[in-house]
């Protein structure tokens, strides 16, 4: 499997776009991070509700338990703080659904966010970029196979601009089908050469 290519200018810009598709999706990711700590932030009451009720409900229920062992009168008074600390802990319930709502809308909008510039990456360059590297290996296996330069030769007649095809031969395609040596050389040349990479070489 062929990363980049042969020929400076072809791999300088390939090096140049995957540093920056990696810049692109670090600076995507870390804008999701922020904004997810940012909305975190809102968590801060929720966490303090939690807090102040938690406090609250242990305190009544352990003044409940001393009022408790007042002998006669002593289950009448433990009521309301038993009612009371059922209140407190309901208030540090509501404190933690409110932060898990604020997690969950943190991490939702974090993905949201980063959708469209995964999606520009996974479905736009990462395709491009592994559908060179297939052709690319492919024709380097070719260069070097005995009847390779015909099948890079037949490529570049498929694939490559006329304008650049007849420049090679007016008849480019006649040539080709009688096996003129030199033309087969320079339409897989070609080939090679629109793919970034090296020109056969014959013995």
């Amino acid at each position: 499997m062929k990363i980049y290519a042969d020929r400076f200018p072809t791999a300088a810009r390939q090096l140049v776009t995957d540093l920056l598709v990696v810049a692109w999706v670090y600076a995507w990711v870390r804008a999701a991070m922020w904004l997810h700590d940012l909305i975190e932030k809102l968590a801060v009451p929720g966490q303090k509700l939690e807090g102040a009720g938690g406090g609250l409900a242990d305190n009544l229920a352990d003044a409940g338990g001393k009022v408790g062992r007042v002998p006669i009168v002593g289950d009448d008074l433990t009521a309301p703080f038993n009612k009371a600390a059922e209140a407190a802990r309901s208030m540090a319930e509501a404190g933690r659904d409110q932060q898990a709502l604020v997690g969950d809308l943190a991490l939702a909008l974090a993905l949201a966010l980063l959708v469209f510039p995964l999606g520009v990456v996974l479905l736009g360059w990462l395709p491009l970029r592994v559908r060179w590297m297939r052709r690319a290996a492919t024709a380097a296996a070719l260069r070097s196979a005995p009847a390779g330069r015909d099948l890079l030769a037949l490529r570049a007649l498929a694939t490559r601009p006329l304008r650049t095809l007849t420049r090679i031969d007016p008849d480019v395609a006649e040539a080709w089908r009688r096996g003129d040596e030199s033309t087969v050389d320079a339409l897989a040349e070609l080939e090679l050469r629109a793919l970034g990479l090296r020109p056969t070489s014959r013995a």
